[in-house]
Parts: structure tokens; C-alpha cells; sequence
């Protein structure tokens, strides 16, 4: 409110006797009203006399503010399969993982170093990102097993925070750079000559 009334240089009080008290009467506290009011304007604002120029930028200020953040979250796997099919049926069965959207929350599975598997997505509601990466999980465990393939659980679906994404980054940088080849990985030793 106060932003609004030094960027419109009205006086804050006025602000108040004209959106935010009969908004407190209302809906018990202004800020209940102005969560809502991001999904339904029109309601919230209804029979209060403010001018479009207030309306614009008071919902202006509430969306920027108020509208709710996507949360990251992450399971790591460990897939292995030593059947016939192999990398095929550990691709397929992260594909079969990757397919479980729920409410159109996409999941995304990214290799760390075989077989070390991170799937990540970002939810508005933590517990419905949980809960389809749990589905995800189900689908590659009854997808890979079908194949002879283990899935194990490594970390269990959970809300990660900036450290956590700095740690993977770590992990995979260091494992690339592990895999990365050095000069003494040549297939062929150049003193020992051609084998014909």
C-alpha cells in the first residue's frame, strides 16, 4: 500500500479509508484479500470506490509480490540393468518416469555418472511435486524390473534449497571431470606398434 501511495503521491492514509480498511472488515486482513485478489480482482475490489490508475497498480504490486514461488524438487536414483536390453531399458524406464506429469508439473531426469540418476521438478505445491515424483519412482521401478534392472532410491523426493543445487553441480563437475580423458588414456601404447 505504501508503494502505491508514493508512486501515485496519494496520501497513504486516504490509501487506507479507501482499500484497505473495508478490505480488513472483509476478509479479516488486507493480506487474505490481496492473495485472492490475484487470482479474482474483480471480487476483491468490488463496491470499493478507487480509480482504475489505483486498481492497475495496486494489482501491479500484489502480483509481483504475493505471487507464489515454484519450489525445486529432487530424488536421486541409482538404475542399473545387466540384462540384455541394458541402456535401453534403463532409458525407457526413465522415460516412463519422465511421462508421469501431474497437473502439468514436468519431470526431468539428468544423468550424474552412471548409475546415478537426479529427477527434478518445480512445484507451486510442494506436495503435489512430491507426490509425482513418488508416482515417477513407481513407474521406472515397475518399468525397469520388468527388464531384470534394480532401481535404489538414493534420496527420497524432497524440496532442495540453492545449496543443494550447488552440491549437485559440485558432484557432477567433479565426476565429469573424472571421466574427462587425460593424455594417458590412449587406446594404443606408441612403443608397442601396430598389432596386424
Amino acid at each position: 500500500m505504501r508503494h502505491v501511495a508514493e508512486k501515485l503521491n496519494i496520501v497513504l492514509e486516504d490509501l487506507y479509508k479507501q482499500i484497505g480498511w473495508p478490505l480488513y472488515s472483509k476478509y479479516g486482513h488486507a493480506y487474505e484479500a490481496f492473495k485472492l485478489a490475484i487470482t479474482e480482482p474483480e471480487k476483491v475490489f468490488e463496491g470499493l470506490e478507487i480509480s482504475q490508475e489505483i486498481s492497475d497498480e495496486l494489482l501491479n504490486n500484489i502480483k509481483r509480490r504475493l505471487t507464489p514461488q515454484p519450489i525445486k524438487i529432487r530424488a536421486d536414483l541409482e538404475v542399473t540393468c545387466f540384462g540384455y536390453d541394458g541402456i535401453d531399458a534403463i532409458k525407457s524406464a526413465l522415460k516412463s518416469g519422465e511421462a508421469c506429469e501431474i497437473d502439468d508439473i514436468q519431470i526431468k531426469v539428468k544423468l550424474v555418472a552412471p548409475p546415478l540418476y537426479v529427477m527434478i521438478t518445480n512445484a507451486l505445491d510442494k506436495n503435489l511435486g512430491i507426490q509425482t515424483l513418488e508416482k515417477a519412482i513407481t513407474a521406472i521401478h515397475e518399468t525397469i524390473e520388468k527388464s531384470g534392472g534394480v532401481l535404489t532410491v538414493k534420496m527420497k523426493p524432497r524440496a532442495v534449497s540453492e545449496t543443494d543445487d550447488i552440491e549437485l553441480a559440485a558432484l557432477m563437475a567433479r565426476v565429469e571431470k573424472e571421466n574427462a580423458e587425460v593424455s594417458g588414456d590412449e587406446d594404443t601404447d606408441p612403443e608397442a606398434g601396430e598389432v596386424e
